[in-house]
């Protein structure tokens, strides 16, 4: 290990819950977060067209923002605006900053088809004077102690320009760049080019803050070893993996395995019941066979509960399924229970 690798480890670990469209949304920053381990959250993004945003929209995308822009646990959660109009990305800075937001933060990763369709996310990496223009609108529009961050990836389609997005960004006055070591095109295909972290890291004179391919404590490590970065977000990580951060903290013993299986699911029921909250009950069911299927790649005892959920649309069946199991009850005999629950003798 290099001198510069064991100082970065020996560091305390800061780590942050990345913002993904559709699936880290306000029930779920409320699980991980209490879980624990988690130093602060970047909100889903906010599109920002032209003219200015209402309450109704920030309150729904951020909910935190009534309890001061934290989660019930007290982790701080970054707004983030999405857009390319630069007078209107300063002017809704400005606005979110007037209501109290810890820092604001730019989207210029989203790798969504129909966000770069309309100019938006990581396709503005192909601009690298407009990011410069965009990020000087929001620093300008906004006082000087809210940080003003911003979230990129290595390019569109190539990492031509990777270095100079970066430094547009720094430029315009970004007080630290989230990377996520991937092109646009690479979508999430493996692997995270871990090593255009260091690249970019010596490139501009703000702090880097890593992304990309973290599962597991080991691939936290080596990320901040082969970068040199002392930050690392993490998404799809903790969505499969939800103790992931206190692992990595060390909080459950050094030698911790990863969370039993029965003890995420009084997690899951209240996500499920959070979830149910917030949108109609013919929608709610979808969130959480995502994140069971999402779960199902690291705990093998998902699996059945997904199969046995998959065609199974009533809520109120959901709801007491869930509960059930949280209460401890046998999960076969419980998902058998189920009108449409056939499928989980062939999982």
């Amino acid at each position: 290990m290099t001198q510069r690798g064991a100082d970065v480890l020996s560091a305390k670990p800061v780590i942050v819950l990345a913002p993904m469209e559709g699936l880290v949304d306000p029930p779920m920053r409320d699980i991980l977060t209490r879980i624990g381990g988690i130093d602060w959250c970047v909100s889903e993004f906010i599109r920002v067209t032209t003219g200015l945003l209402n309450r109704g929209t920030i309150q729904r995308i951020v909910p935190e923002l009534s309890q001061g822009w934290k989660t019930r646990t007290g982790v701080p959660v970054r707004p983030q605006l999405l857009g390319s109009d630069v007078r209107w990305m300063g002017e809704n800075a400005a606005l979110l900053a007037s209501m109290g937001a810890p820092a604001i933060d730019l989207n210029f990763g989203c790798p969504a088809k129909t966000v770069n369709r309309h100019r938006g996310g990581a396709s503005l990496l192909r601009e690298p004077e407009l990011l410069q223009q965009i990020v000087a609108s929001v620093r300008a529009a906004t006082p000087a102690h809210i940080p003003v961050t911003a979230k990129m990836r290595l390019g569109y389609s190539d990492t031509a320009q990777t270095l100079e997005c970066a430094a547009a960004l720094a430029a315009g006055g970004a007080s630290e760049i989230t990377v996520h070591a991937r092109t646009k095109m690479d979508g999430y295909k493996p692997p995270a080019h871990w090593h255009w972290l260091a690249r970019i890291r010596e490139s501009v004179e703000v702090p880097v803050i890593a992304n990309g391919d973290v599962w597991t404590p080991e691939d936290y490590h080596r990320i901040r070893e082969v970068s040199g970065c002392q930050q690392v977000m993490i998404g799809r990580g903790l969505v499969r993996r939800p103790d992931l951060a206190r692992q990595i903290r060390g909080l459950d013993g050094a030698d911790a395995e990863m969370a039993p299986w029965p003890t995420l699911l009084p997690w899951i029921a209240d996500f499920f019941e959070q979830t149910r909250a917030r949108v109609v009950d013919r929608h709610a069911p979808g969130r959480l066979k995502q994140w069971l299927s999402m779960l199902g790649l690291t705990y093998p005892e998902a699996k059945p509960v997904f199969a046995a959920l998959r065609r199974e649309n009533d809520a109120e069946a959901i709801s007491a399924c869930l509960a059930d199991l949280a209460a401890g009850e046998d999960q076969a005999r419980t998902l058998l229970a189920l009108p449409s629950a056939s499928a989980l003798g062939a999982a």
